[in-house]
């Protein structure tokens, strides 16, 4: 789906943003006609109230926008990803005062309301197109809402045409688009390449789990990106219930959102060494499932005893991290759908993230406000260390209690990672529960945003 902006500004339509509090003023400078109009059809500019304005023929010259007060922009985002909807088709220009990430926000939020996931019903709507706002990069926007809609596709798109072979085909397509590298250890050759506990989730599937690895850019500090792919979870012989299994489709958002923050970097031509890995697996019932009291060895020779093989995706993930790991990067970061107990923690709107390193967690919080990608730190508290220790072996899969289980999943995590000099592990929800302004019901890209913005800080890039 193309995301694009409009060219010409000479033939666009203004959609005026009015708040609450400057209506009035507003209005003493409009025609008697746009005030009598207005007054009879009840404008008061709430926000995201909209009303076309006609003109002398009964057409339409424009809109208003309701922007309503500070504090009711301030208790959500992407408020402007209202207006598309309620406007006839044509090009917009946007007329009111919009300090430099107000307009951001707002021509994201304008593209990403043309989101439609319409794969298997439906046509995409036609939405009005906005001319971009003065200072706002639009390239840089159509950019960013393009790995977001790639993101949001791979999530929705059911387990049955998004497996670990279709998840690869994906990264794949990108690679061959901005031309990078790519490789792929799949089946039982991922024994021999020392990954064992990616090869023990996936292998009770008839779908061969894989290891995906992309290259991009030869200059700059080294970025890792390692992605959960488990494109379907049934919990494996820990069986989850038909209601836990309902949303499983999304378990590979953490892969999908390191794509989408994959291309956004390849598209905006950052000057980094991108690395991408992604464990894509299906975790699946058969005879050959792994079991619980089941003991593996990771990658790292670190071993794993298996108390809940629903606790699937750290284990993938220690040995993508592991391989990470062993080449230093600058920065190494992780998405996955990892933990419930992040969701009740936070919510479904909040990227939590876990970093041993302050100046890291503290750029990614500025990023995030700037943003308006909320992210928010939670702690790598060393005490609760031994819970992940079982005393049989190294390290304990599902520590019993049901206490801190994002905390000891991320630190469970910390353990593969010992030569990357920063890490940051985010526990996303990726999936938009309810419909918001530019955020339909279904997969959504979190976190990702916030670190598009912080990588200048946090790598040193040229401005």
């Amino acid at each position: 789906m193309e995301l694009a902006f409009a060219q010409d500004a000479d033939t666009a339509r203004p959609l005026h943003l009015v708040g609450r509090d400057d209506l009035e003023s507003w209005l003493d400078g409009r025609p008697e006609a746009t005030r009598a109009w207005l007054t009879a059809v009840g404008f008061t500019a709430e926000l995201g109230q909209v009303m076309a304005l006609p003109d002398a023929d009964g057409g339409c010259s424009g809109a208003v926008f309701g922007m309503g007060t500070p504090q009711d922009r301030a208790r959500g985002r992407f408020w402007l990803g209202r207006a598309p909807a309620a406007l006839p088709a044509g090009d917009w220009t946007l007329e009111g005062a919009l300090d430099a990430e107000e307009a951001a926000e707002a021509a994201l939020a304008w593209l990403l309301a043309g989101y439609r996931f319409t794969r298997y019903s439906g046509t995409p709507a036609i939405t009005p197109r906005l001319v971009v706002p003065e200072g706002v990069d639009g390239g840089s926007i159509q950019a960013i809402a393009a790995g977001e809609a790639l993101t949001r596709d791979l999530i929705n798109t059911p387990a049955s045409d998004m497996g670990p072979a279709e998840l690869e085909q994906a990264a794949f397509d990108v690679a061959v688009e901005f031309g990078a590298a790519m490789s792929v250890t799949t089946g039982d050759d991922l024994l021999e390449a020392n990954f064992p506990m990616i090869h023990a989730v996936g292998r009770a599937s008839p779908r061969a789990p894989r290891l995906i690895d992309m290259r991009w850019g030869s200059d700059g500090p080294r970025l890792t990106l390692v992605g959960k792919g488990v494109c379907f979870d049934t919990g494996g012989l820990s069986l989850k219930s038909g209601a836990s299994m309902g949303l499983m489709k999304k378990d590979m958002g953490g892969a999908a959102g390191v794509l989408g923050l994959a291309r956004m970097i390849m598209a905006l031509d950052l000057p980094v060494r991108l690395r991408v890995l992604i464990p894509a697996v299906e975790n699946a019932v058969s005879g050959a499932s792994f079991r619980p009291q089941d003991i593996l060895t990771s990658r790292k020779g670190l071993t794993v005893e298996i108390n809940n093989t629903d606790a699937e995706g750290r284990l993938v993930l220690a040995d993508a991290l592991a391989l990470a790991d062993e080449e230093k990067p600058d920065l190494l970061i992780s998405m996955a759908t990892l933990t419930g107990a992040a969701r009740v923690a936070v919510g479904p709107d909040i990227a939590p993230f876990f970093t041993r390193d302050n100046a890291v967690a503290a750029t990614l919080a500025s990023g995030a406000a700037q943003v308006r990608d909320p992210v928010w730190r939670l702690p790598l508290h060393d005490p609760y260390e031994p819970m992940i220790e079982p005393g049989v072996a190294d390290l304990d899969n599902a520590p019993k209690g049901g206490f801190a289980g994002a905390t000891t999943a991320a630190l469970f995590l910390h353990r593969f990672v010992e030569d990357a000099p920063r890490y940051v592990h985010f526990d996303i929800y990726g999936w938009q529960p309810v419909a918001a302004p530019s955020r339909p019901k279904g997969g959504v890209g979190q976190g990702t945003r916030a670190v598009l913005a912080a990588l200048p800080s946090l790598l040193d890039l040229p401005a």
